[in-house]
């Protein structure tokens, strides 16, 4: 399997834990890491996938 970039944020000085997970949750967004891990949660069969794919070219 091949791993991307590692999304890190580095808490600053006086920076609350809050703060920073925002930060991180917001470049886990950014990065569509989120999107793609619940995409790859289940099995989807390749003739679902020709479908969904073909919906969002149409939708386009």
């Amino acid at each position: 399997m091949i791993w991307g970039p590692v999304t890190e944020v580095i808490i600053g000085d006086g920076e609350s834990f809050e703060a920073a997970l925002r930060r991180f949750n917001k470049k886990i967004q950014q990065a569509g890491i989120l999107a793609e891990a619940r995409r790859r949660e289940f099995y989807e069969r390749p003739a679902a996938k020709r479908k969904r794919k073909e919906a969002k070219r149409r939708k386009r």
